[in-house]
């Protein structure tokens, strides 16, 4: 595979021996270059496992995971943050904003931890791809929520990366800021995007809902609708 992100086979247990808990067995997913794909399942059904194992920040006990047509598990540590650092972005639903930074800083932040000089221009590019270039000497205090949220999905693409993977990134959101963030993950063409939601309306705006129950793959809803998913949502749940 040439681009993309693919899950091969992929298990994950948390806990050893009698206590050991499966939270993913036998998984196999294919994340196609650009496409949008939301992650759904009931609580404890390995939503946040698959994504931690597909974006490299835990390691499956079996099966293989590919990002970018990279192989993870031969890959050291190092090589790995490395990846991570500059063809993977995250947006989760705490936006992780230091207060006492301004936007852009805030933006601009993980690249320079990381020993990187970061051009103003391209942090102004990011804020105005988000709307927010008027916002950019704002501290998280004086935006709201939804703006803050952009200000994450900025500085998740502030390195242009590959693969986006968002974990409920509308949680923390009123109705109208998540219609706005979801909005702008939708208009990514170029990135490959992971989603995952335990809303229904959320999961809407992705190309298509895979769907978990109990460590495995339950079924698929391409060209998802709200009202779909929600009916397939209570079948699992049942």
């Amino acid at each position: 595979m040439e681009s993309g992100v693919e899950l091969r086979d992929v298990t994950k247990r948390h806990g050893r021996g009698a206590a050991a808990v499966v939270a993913l067995e036998g998984v196999t997913a294919h994340f196609e270059r650009g496409s949008f794909t939301a992650i759904m399942g009931p609580s404890g059904s390995g939503k946040s496992t698959l994504l931690q194992c597909a974006a490299g920040l835990d390691e499956p006990d079996a099966g293989a995971v590919w990002v970018g047509g990279v192989e993870l598990g031969r890959l050291g540590e190092a090589a790995r943050a490395r990846l991570r650092r500059e063809s993977i972005g995250f947006v989760f639903q705490a936006f992780n904003l230091l207060p006492a930074l301004t936007a852009e800083q805030n933006v601009a932040l993980p690249l320079r931890l990381a020993g990187r000089r970061v051009p103003r221009r391209d942090v102004r590019a990011a804020l105005a791809s988000v709307g927010l270039e008027d916002r950019a000497t704002h501290r998280p205090s004086e935006l709201s929520g939804g703006q803050q949220q952009r200000v994450a999905i900025a500085r998740a693409l502030l390195s242009r990366p590959a693969t986006l993977f968002a974990d409920e990134p509308t949680g923390a959101l009123d109705t109208t800021s998540a219609r706005e963030a979801l909005a702008l993950l939708r208009a990514l063409h170029d990135q490959t995007i992971v989603m995952v939601t335990h809303d229904a309306v959320a999961a809407a705006h992705a190309d298509r809902v895979l769907f978990l129950a109990d460590g495995r793959i339950a079924g698929e809803l391409p060209d998802p609708t709200p009202e779909a998913v929600a009916a397939t949502m209570t079948r699992l749940e049942q």
